[in-house]
């Protein structure tokens, strides 16, 4: 009630008669009661209105049955999945189509004895075919050097065939020009697999021997499979490697 506020507002620490007395005036006024409090009458509770029903508003709604299904946006996850399958369905298809027209004994543009060419991968841009022909003269006569470029955008692919004059030149440069450092990059060479070994593919066709010798002696495969015979020597099979999406 408006009584019980005001005896609230009125009530202060005891004080003792004779410290009122020893008190100034100024600090007696801190401890004078509070102002009445206000009176207000109490809130008035309104009725609230009664619920209704909605059975009359059913037949309004739509029929579940003719609902569509909730459709729900794709997450970057299941785009990026799409994406890569559908990646990886036109690489296989373009792998397949490239692998039924690969055929390296009737391609107009390889020549000479398989058995006298070298293979030489990794070749800076920069590199030109004189250049390379002057760098593996030293390991015997050269017959010819066919740098290879892409058909559609006229650059280089980065390996090139050389030819020597004699199986023995060749067998040489195999043993000594792995690794031999042109416009400052490490070519690497091989023997020219795709008319000496049966069923051979190229790394871009799902086969070759992949990064073998990526890093150095720790981290390199020992056993390639590059170590082949020559002339009427038979020819060891490479392993097989699976070719991965551009």
């Amino acid at each position: 009630s408006s009584d019980a506020c005001r005896r609230a507002s009125d009530w202060r620490w005891p004080m003792s008669s004779a410290v009122a007395h020893a008190l100034p005036p100024s600090v007696l006024a801190l401890f004078a009661p509070r102002p009445p409090i206000d009176f207000k009458p109490p809130i008035i509770k309104r009725k609230l209105l009664d619920y209704t029903t909605i059975a009359h508003l059913v037949d309004e709604f739509e029929d579940p049955k003719d609902t569509p299904p909730a459709t729900f946006p794709k997450t970057k996850e299941q785009m990026a999945e799409e994406k890569l399958a559908a990646r990886s369905e036109k690489h296989s298809s373009t792998l397949e189509e490239a692998n039924a027209s690969f055929d390296p004994a009737t391609d107009s543009k390889i020549k000479g004895d398989p058995y006298k060419t070298l293979f030489v991968s990794r070749i800076s841009y920069e590199t030109s075919e004189a250049k390379l022909k002057k760098e593996f003269e030293q390991f015997g006569p050269i017959k010819r050097v066919r740098l290879v470029f892409d058909t559609e955008s006229g650059k280089p692919r980065g390996y090139a065939f050389i030819e020597y004059e004699q199986e023995r030149d060749m067998k040489t440069a195999y043993k000594q020009g792995d690794g031999k450092k042109i416009d400052g990059r490490r070519v690497l060479v091989d023997v020219e697999r795709g008319r000496t070994v049966r069923n051979w593919r190229p790394r871009r066709l799902g086969g070759g021997l992949g990064s073998t010798r990526a890093g150095g002696k720790s981290q390199s495969v020992k056993n390639t499979g590059r170590d082949i015979g020559f002339g009427s020597t038979s020819v060891s099979a490479p392993p097989t490697s699976v070719a991965a999406p551009p």
